[in-house]
């Protein structure tokens, strides 16, 4: 099975513009990205997907290779149907496509190995990855997508509010009476899907929630989700660069 991963990396976001090459532990995030994701063992081939000239500098400096892709795509994963496109048509060709967002610095290689292997099975469409709740404030917290399946952990809806609702308890005490899971956003593709996931139209639910995989489950598409054990820390803000300066001291000083 060839897999090829593609690191998506914009620079102008809203919230933290250049945030891939924002500097964390003597290193550009998109660093940390490449170095984990191209040295995957499984992997056939890693690319940066960067609509701006100076991310792509920084990654070909590292020995890595970076794609530029057009300015006008909504998503990551527009933009890695487009490199899984142009690929194709110089004539390689990927059975699976691993989607590894620039802004994850902590990505780590069992999570994945865990997707890749999820196309062990031929049903397999597209694989992502949740992790338990613990806490209420990540529970309550829109910025943290939810997500419930069915009983062989296939996706069956995603939300930024805390799903299920639990009828006669209080809010409470919902951790304590139901395991809550919430969304990990890296995503695997078999590459047949990601060329048809691109051509779908916004859906209603995805633009409620504005969560792109609504798209895919209500077009009747099967999303595996894989059991991590970390959430990891992606980089949105500058306030979660901060964080990760801190997880990085606190991992050099063996207190976590």
């Amino acid at each position: 099975m060839r897999t090829l991963a593609i690191i998506p990396a914009r620079y102008a976001s809203t919230r933290f513009p250049g945030k891939p090459l924002a500097p964390l532990g003597g290193k550009f995030v998109i660093a940390w990205v490449w170095e984990c994701v191209a040295s995957l063992p499984s992997l056939s081939k890693a690319v940066v997907a960067t609509d701006d000239g100076r991310i792509a500098k920084a990654v070909t400096a590292l020995g890595g290779k970076a794609m530029l892709t057009n300015s006008g795509h909504r998503s990551g994963t527009d933009r890695c149907g487009e490199v899984l496109e142009r690929l194709e048509a110089a004539g390689e060709q990927y059975d699976v496509v691993l989607n590894v967002q620039g802004d994850e610095p902590f990505v780590k290689q069992e999570q994945l190995e865990s997707l890749t292997a999820c196309f062990a099975d031929s049903d397999t469409q597209i694989a992502t990855l949740m992790t338990t709740i613990h806490e209420s404030e990540e529970l309550l917290s829109p910025n943290n997508v939810k997500v419930v399946c069915d009983q062989k952990d296939r996706a069956l809806y995603f939300s930024r509010q805390p799903i299920p609702y639990l009828r006669g308890v209080a809010q409470e005490e919902w951790l304590q009476k139901h395991i809550y899971h919430k969304h990990v956003g890296i995503y695997a593709f078999r590459a047949s899907t990601l060329k048809e996931l691109v051509r779908l139209p916004q859906s209603p639910l995805e633009v409620g929630e504005n969560l792109e995989q609504l798209r895919w489950l209500e077009n009747g598409y099967s999303i595996q989700m894989c059991h991590t054990q970390t959430a990891n820390i992606g980089i949105d803000t500058p306030e979660d660069l901060e964080t990760a300066e801190q997880y990085l001291a606190n991992r050099n000083t063996n207190k976590i």
